[in-house]
């Protein structure tokens, strides 16, 4: 009996096929050859009896710099002015680490403060409450 097995691999809807093989096999693909953007790998299996499956996966290519923006949100709704921060960075290589500080300056978060608070308070109560002048002579 001979051996029909097949594997055809396509890029999005893209009627040529990227790649054909016979199973099994190994692929890299090469993301950076690709733009931005969603795509879809569509994956054509054909058996040894001529029965083919079909399986699709979507993937999203992300190779330039990660854009981060703060102050707006998806679909948020805005009025007035408002202010924006927005910065991008991406994975580019050199042969010297430099920290420059954060990639994403953000503010401390609300519940940060209110922790510090209450254990500065909590600190205070104590040392208020359980203050005595004889247990710290050794001291002053």
């Amino acid at each position: 009996m001979e051996d029909n097995r097949n594997i055809t691999v396509f890029l999005d809807d893209d009627p040529k096929p990227f790649a054909s093989f016979a199973p099994p096999v190994k692929i890299v693909l090469d993301t950076t050859k690709i733009p931005d953007g969603k795509h879809i790998l569509k994956i054509v299996a054909k058996s040894s009896n001529n029965v083919e499956g079909v399986r699709e996966i979507p993937f999203v290519v992300r190779n330039g710099p990660e854009i981060s923006v703060l102050g707006l949100k998806e679909n948020e709704i805005v009025d007035a002015q408002i202010p924006i921060t927005i910065n991008a960075y991406g994975s580019e290589t050199s042969e010297f680490f430099i920290i420059r500080g954060s990639e994403t300056p953000k503010a401390i978060p609300a519940w940060v403060w209110a922790l510090l608070i209450i254990v500065f308070a909590f600190g205070l109560y104590y040392l208020i409450m359980y203050w005595d002048a004889e247990l710290y002579k050794s001291f002053f």
